[in-house]
């Protein structure tokens, strides 16, 4: 009965303290194996802003392994009102779980407009196919 005590106060901290990270960055993200219903660690996530007709990198990080990236946003930066792209690598995550995809990125454009100080983008993904949505 401890050690299930002791695993579910663990899982409590885990969960505060990535939505205390989370809190003080304007973007995170989540990817979900809908496969086999578990998280995606190790996905290489690419942040970008629309300027005119080109995109302009800010940052890239790697899903944890809850499959978030709690903080993608570069910090010390604010969040402008504008356009975004995610890009989710999904074809090299799915080569290093030896798999086959038929989408090799997953990039979503979304629309920052200041409603909102957090935006947080999910990915449901399998080798077919993936959902995304504006997550909180």
């Amino acid at each position: 009965m401890n050690a299930l005590k002791s695993l579910f106060v663990g899982a409590l901290l885990s969960g505060l303290s990535s939505l205390a990270l989370a809190a003080g960055n304007p973007l995170s993200v989540h990817v979900l194996n809908l496969e086999d219903g578990l998280p995606s660690p190790d996905v290489t996530v690419t942040l970008e802003k629309q300027d005119g007709a080109q995109w302009t990198a800010l940052n890239s990080a790697v899903t944890n392994p809850q499959g978030r990236i709690t903080a993608l946003f570069p910090e010390g930066q604010a969040l402008e009102k504008g356009t975004y792209r995610v890009t989710f690598k999904t074809g090299e995550w799915f080569a290093k779980q030896q798999a086959t995809t038929f989408f090799p990125e997953v990039p979503v454009i979304f629309i920052a407009d200041g409603s909102v100080p957090h935006y947080h983008i999910p990915l449901l993904l399998s080798p077919y196919g993936y959902s995304t949505y504006r997550g909180n």
